[in-house]
């Protein structure tokens, strides 16, 4: 039997990496293929510290793929987040829960399954048809953190009625109090002493166009905003260097404070400020700048600032 490997986008966060390893296992315990989970690139102490907590190891990354490759996509349906050759390989699913970009092609019909919750692992709840009292404690443990991540539990935009009656029906099975598991999970997340300016500007960024206009944009999600902050000049020095490296229009860098749900926006240019302005309507007087209330980026920045 022909392997599946199953992988979600670059620069993978809790959601990402625990659906690989979630989607994998549906495939091989219902689906009777021989499929095993990757990840693409190094990921943040959210999710090393989910994987230690329900028992799983950090999935290999995956270098390079071919047409001799079927595989199996999470999390992304943007073929800019993914192998610059992902249309040679066979796509014979694709599991998501982000608007449909475009870009990827097949050569044949696939399983695309897109729906508007806040985690992936939602998405996959209601594909998979099982009872949260069904699924392995592992793997319940990691759908959960899922949705805790993605949701910020549940201060994010967002965040549906469904995927907040998932986590709780998740949590009461698992005899978890979400606070508290979310407490845990947030301070791992703050935990950036051991990255570098360079991977601290990568940990979790991503390519849009926007107004004809190519934005990396990074955030770090953080209960501790001040450790960001203070490498402001080196993650600027990074930003620049990871504008000309890719190509790109702009690179944007926000710093969301999970608690205060706020994020500090680094406006040290005229294109920042103006994009403060005019897309989050707030003056940037300084180099750094508050929004107030904003912390999806998928549900916020990207559309304010696409209008």
């Amino acid at each position: 039997m022909k392997e599946i490997k199953v992988f979600g986008h670059q620069s993978p966060d809790t959601d990402a990496v625990a659906s690989t390893i979630v989607w994998a296992w549906f495939l091989r315990e219902y689906r009777k293929l021989d499929a095993k989970p990757y990840i693409l690139s190094n990921t943040n102490n959210e999710a090393l510290f989910v994987l230690n907590k329900w028992g799983f190891t950090l999935p290999p990354v995956l270098a390079s793929i071919s047409g001799d490759d079927d595989v199996s996509i999470v999390d992304t349906n943007n073929g800019d987040e993914l192998f610059p050759n992902i249309n040679e390989a066979n796509i014979i699913s694709i599991v998501d829960h982000h608007k449909l970009t475009g870009g990827l092609k097949t050569s044949s019909p696939l399983e695309v399954i897109i729906q508007p919750y806040a985690s992936t692992m939602t998405v996959m709840f209601n594909v998979m048809n099982i009872e949260p009292t069904e699924f392995p404690r592992e793997i319940a443990g990691l759908m959960l953190s899922g949705i805790l991540s993605d949701t910020l539990e549940f201060r994010s935009p967002t965040t549906t009625p469904q995927d907040k009656a998932l986590a709780q029906k998740l949590a009461g099975v698992l005899g978890v109090d979400t606070t508290a598991y979310a407490n845990e999970m947030f301070a791992a997340k703050s935990d950036i002493s051991e990255f570098s300016d360079d991977e601290l500007a990568k940990l979790d960024s991503k390519v849009f166009d926007i107004k004809g206009k190519q934005m990396r944009i990074s955030v770090v999600e953080t209960t501790n905003p001040e450790t960001v902050l203070v490498r402001r000049e080196g993650v600027l020095k990074a930003m620049q260097k990871m504008k000309a490296e890719d190509a790109v229009d702009e690179v944007l860098f926000f710093v969301v404070d999970i608690l205060k749900e706020e994020a500090a926006f680094f406006t040290d240019t005229d294109a920042t400020k103006k994009i403060s302005e005019e897309a989050f309507g707030v003056v940037a007087t300084g180099d750094t700048t508050v929004l107030p209330g904003i912390v999806s980026r998928k549900k916020q920045m990207i559309p304010m600032m696409s209008k």
